[in-house]
């Protein structure tokens, strides 16, 4: 009698977490943390009155009126912070490219908008992105991130001295002192921070984009992989961002290029 009144309790608590896991899953969010690196202008910076601004960060405001939620908005040093993220410090980190060897730790939404990686240096230093052309020269590229990661892979190996920089503004001032002698940077950001400045025309882009699955050629929002709703309320939401012409006005004035269709 003992046995079964124990197996009739523990029925029933199981019964009721059952229950309370079903229910805690149909709450309605109310808010989103998105994690972000705030030191990639135009894509996500801080402006002098020290506010959150940039791309990444109006879309990412958009998708959360789209879904009548708060936005909260966490500051991280390193962007491709997945501890942090499986530790739920945050839901999700918003503006990262999906590479293959991050999608064998979390999932990701649809791509928000395309990306062109690019070599930049010395107009008259005849550079090449290739192993071959940078054998003996210094690139620079931004600490933790997927052009780091695809140029130590593939670059230096081969004899490319690969520099790494926790910021775009100090990589930048290297790369004029002629500390280094290239950079791989988004086409993007590397017009605003260089290419489009006094400084900078003296700079261009050298040979093709570089197209790579380690490198993507697109931005996405990253979610911890069990967080299937989140990321299906987040396409929905981007997608309703598009129909109804908002996205459009959000994205328009960064002028972003369509990513170059692979040989």
């Amino acid at each position: 009698m003992i046995l079964i009144r124990s197996c009739v309790v523990l029925g029933l608590s199981l019964t009721v977490g059952v229950f309370s896991t079903a229910a805690a899953v149909e709450q309605p969010r109310h808010e989103i943390r998105f994690a972000v690196a705030a030191q990639f202008p135009p894509f996500q910076s801080r402006n002098q009155q020290g506010q959150l601004v940039g791309l990444n960060i109006e879309l990412g405001n958009a998708l959360c009126v789209q879904l009548n939620v708060r936005c909260t908005w966490v500051d991280q040093v390193l962007m491709e912070n997945f501890p942090a993220l499986e530790a739920r410090q945050f839901d999700a980190i918003m503006g990262m490219a999906p590479t293959s060897k991050r999608r064998q730790r979390v999932s990701f939404t649809d791509d928000l908008y395309p990306i062109t990686t690019r070599l930049v240096a010395r107009k008259k230093s005849g550079l090449m992105p290739t192993p071959r052309s940078l054998k003996g020269k210094r690139v620079g590229v931004l600490v933790g991130s997927n052009r780091e990661a695809f140029a130590l892979s593939k670059w230096g190996p081969r004899g490319v001295i690969i520099k790494g920089f926790w910021r775009n503004d100090e990589l930048i001032r290297s790369l004029l002192a002629g500390d280094i002698d290239a950079t791989l940077q988004g086409t993007v950001e590397i017009r605003e921070a260089l290419l489009d400045t006094d400084e900078g025309q003296i700079f261009d882009f050298l040979g093709p984009a570089v197209i790579t699955d380690l490198l993507g050629n697109g931005v996405a929002i990253a979610l911890r992989k069990p967080d299937t709703a989140l990321r299906n309320a987040l396409n929905g939401a981007l997608e309703q961002l598009m129909q109804s012409g908002e996205y459009q006005r959000i994205v328009q004035p960064y002028h972003l290029e369509a990513p170059p269709s692979k040989p």
